[in-house]
């Protein structure tokens, strides 16, 4: 029963790892991925040398950060205020609503954010700000929204299906705890952090540490197809996918930009192995592995 997914794993996951060479390569395709140059380390010099690398991770590190928080506080709290409805109709709507968002393809929710920004006849600009006594704003020319647009617009994406696996841990709790704690008098806030926070912890600490894994990586539709790869926005939307895919399209540089997935997933791996690490000289329990 467990050779269909091993041979997937295998063919789709380990495979290609062989093609990590390919970072340390100047390809020629004319010669083949083996038979191509081998330049060391100079793809990751043009990666880290070039005068936006300081502002790629720079974007990638913060927005990562804040989707981090964000998504864990949001979604525990949608999950405990879920796991109160006691209507099962009611109940598996707002699951249903709340998970929506997840399954919309990016490229739409573009469009989306696009119908509500757009200065000639979005609803930001003929609706919401009139009445606010507020003027028209170029919203794809000014940079400074852009930080929090793109934070709303994640969270608002990923936080229904984050929401759904903490409130199927939530409902695994034992119901006789909350019995027990009501008996002695605890009320909902303290039956929330002495009982539930804690029991989904495992939850929490996996979810985090494989959010911590891909702090490095980006979404490439939010900060791609959301600010409709605007120039002016650039100083704050552009993150380590999106250069490396401007850098492929321009130069064709396959080299540097298997060189930038390989540092990604480099220190990724890294960031896991250390946060488990603190984890479990804190609880050993809790780790992941």
């Amino acid at each position: 029963m467990m050779v269909p997914g091993l041979a997937y794993l295998l063919i789709n996951n380990y495979l290609p790892m062989f093609g990590v060479v390919i970072a340390f390569k100047n390809i020629n395709y004319a010669q083949g991925i083996w038979g191509s140059e081998w330049v060391g380390f100079k793809n990751f010099e043009y990666l880290f040398k070039t005068d936006d690398a300081f502002v790629i991770t720079r974007n990638t590190l913060l927005y990562n950060g804040a989707f981090l928080v964000l998504d864990l506080v949001a979604a525990i709290g949608l999950a405990i205020l879920i796991n109160e409805v006691k209507n099962k109709v009611m109940k598996s709507f707002y699951q249903s609503v709340l998970l929506l968002p997840f399954l919309i393809s990016m490229v739409v929710v573009g469009y989306l954010v696009y119908a509500f920004l757009n200065v000639q006849n979005g609803l930001m600009n003929k609706t919401v700000l009139p009445l606010l006594g507020l003027d028209e704003i170029s919203w794809y020319l000014e940079s400074k929204y852009w930080p929090y647009i793109l934070t709303l617009v994640q969270v608002w994406k990923s936080v229904g299906y984050y929401s759904i696996i903490y409130l199927a841990a939530i409902i695994g709790i034992d119901k006789e705890y909350y019995e027990a704690a009501t008996i002695d008098g605890a009320g909902k806030w303290r039956q929330l952090t002495s009982i539930t926070i804690p029991s989904i912890m495992p939850v929490i600490i996996m979810l985090t540490l494989l959010q911590i894994g891909r702090i490095f990586y980006s979404d490439f539709g939010l900060f791609f197809q959301v600010p409709l790869n605007s120039g002016p926005l650039h100083n704050v939307t552009d993150v380590i996918d999106t250069y490396v895919y401007r850098s492929l399209i321009t130069l064709g540089d396959t080299g540097m930009s298997s060189a930038a997935g390989l540092y990604q997933a480099t220190v990724g791996f890294v960031l896991v192995i250390l946060s488990n690490y603190v984890v479990r000289k804190i609880s050993k329990d809790n780790a992941l592995f």
